[in-house]
């Protein structure tokens, strides 16, 4: 009887300093507060719009491996590191449970984050 061994297809690792790092544009809401930059809906839909683009474009045209999976982890550290700034300067209000659909909601929206970066690296490699 002869041994095989099982082939083992490595992973590259995550990049775990870049998912912190985009994860740190969640920054821009105290930041933007604290500077003045305007309130209301004008205010959020800049920063969803430009986190949004950035975490497309840097992991799509990066060609950062598993872009799907790191986008995702992004999300979940960006609201993480949302709710660690609310509760540190008090702005945590209402039930625990929304937290958890806030994490909820941000991850989602790092996977289709995901999800477009895959296609830009898709469509990159066929040209």
């Amino acid at each position: 009887m002869t041994e095989t061994t099982p082939s083992t297809t490595a992973r590259p690792a995550l990049p775990w300093l870049l998912i912190v790092g985009l994860a740190s544009l969640s920054l821009l809401w105290p930041l933007t507060n604290l500077i003045g930059i305007g309130q209301g809906a004008p205010r959020a839909l800049t920063i969803i719009a430009v986190v949004a683009v950035t975490w497309i474009a840097v992991v799509g045209f990066g060609r950062v491996p598993r872009p799907v999976l790191v986008l995702t982890l992004t999300g979940l550290a960006h609201g993480a590191i949302s709710m660690i700034v609310a509760a540190i300067f008090g702005g945590v209000d209402g039930p625990i449970w929304t937290a958890f659909a806030a994490l909820a909601i941000d991850t989602f929206w790092g996977a289709v984050a995901g999800l477009i970066a895959l296609a830009i690296q898709k469509m990159r490699k066929r040209a």
